[in-house]
């Protein structure tokens, strides 16, 4: 059965008269759908209408297949979406708000060596409502401020629905388009076609080595080298003006050398970027993490170098909060 929380109001307002009833219906509809209530309990809408939606249609709510709180305050979520299977999310509390971190696929294509999301493959695309239904569990725990696509999947691999979702995120949701980010391994030709979407969101690239050899070596999948995805990059900031943030997972003795400072600061020259350092997550990583004290030490080299960098913080590590883990677990079952 189709699921509604992927349509737009005007399809709703199709869907309605199609079963014979007046526009505002939609309206009354989709402001349920927001709340995350069943048909059933839907009271201003006619018994009928509801028995009619019922046999018709599935609203697109996720199931909570288990809930894992950390002692930060992270929520870590396996949901059963709507279409089949199982999907994450990770609820995050920060000082300005709280984020939730959200998956796009079911799965990953890419193959990253460090991340536990593409283990066993791609298995199929999230639809917009599935990815809404994520933020429909999460907000249990609060409002919902910040919005990043930086759970299983690569949200430009699935890109009408991720773009359809981002601008049900802004027109339904009203979580504005600086409080949005998307993470890439660098689709460059999707890059440059979401600069030209008027959306105006924080782009990251999920670079992790500026040699293009290493980078292949942990991201196998990589189709682009390193001076195409920093020219989609530049023509992303050229367009929407956003500030480019680059994630850079730290793995000892592999990219954390001189060399790989001065490929870097060579790849990003020209290019209104902010290095975003990441402690690297070892639970089903090939790579040994390197020590808080030498990713500090790596983010000053690069300050010195004359460029931004930052060390992320990281939360959840209690509850495996890194993408993939708890649906690979669970799966192993």
């Amino acid at each position: 059965m189709r699921e509604l929380l992927s349509l737009d109001t005007k399809r709703l307002k199709e869907i309605m008269a199609d079963l014979g009833e007046k526009p505002y219906a939609a309206s009354q509809l989709e402001a349920w759908l927001l709340k995350g209530i069943p048909f059933e309990e839907m009271t201003n809408l006619p018994k009928a209408l509801r028995e009619k939606l019922r046999e018709n249609f599935t609203e697109g709510y996720a199931r909570v297949e288990q809930r894992l709180k950390s002692s930060d305050g992270t929520v870590k979520y396996l949901l059963e979406v709507s279409g089949g299977g199982y999907v994450e999310c990770v609820f995050l509390r920060y000082r300005h708000g709280n984020t939730l971190c959200v998956s796009t696929q079911m799965g990953c294509a890419m193959g990253c060596v460090f991340c536990a999301s593409g283990r066993e493959g791609l298995e199929r695309n999230l639809t917009a409502g599935e990815m809404r239904s994520q933020l429909l569990a999460a907000r249990e725990n609060g409002d919902i401020s910040n919005v990043v696509l930086m759970g299983s999947g690569e949200p430009l691999d699935n890109y009408e629905n991720v773009v359809a979702f981002i601008k049900m995120l802004m027109e339904k949701h009203g979580i504005g388009t600086r409080h949005i980010s998307l993470s890439t391994c660098g689709l460059a030709p999707e890059m440059i076609c979401l600069s030209g979407e008027g959306l105006g969101i924080t782009l990251c690239v999920s670079l992790h080595s500026a040699i293009d050899e290493k980078r292949k070596r942990i991201m196998p999948a990589a189709k682009y080298s390193v001076s195409q995805i920093m020219e989609a990059a530049k023509t992303y900031f050229k367009k929407t003006g956003r500030r480019i943030i680059i994630e850079y997972a730290l793995m000892r003795g592999f990219n954390d050398g001189e060399a790989d400072i001065a490929a870097l600061k060579k790849a990003v020259s020209g290019l209104n970027c902010h290095i975003n350092v990441i402690p690297l997550n070892s639970a089903f990583g090939r790579r040994e993490k390197t020590g808080a004290g030498d990713t500090r030490l790596f983010a000053e080299k690069l300050k010195n170098a004359g460029i931004g960098a930052t060390v992320r913080r990281s939360l959840g590590s209690d509850i495996e909060g890194a993408c993939g883990q708890l649906r690979l677990r669970h799966g192993r079952k």
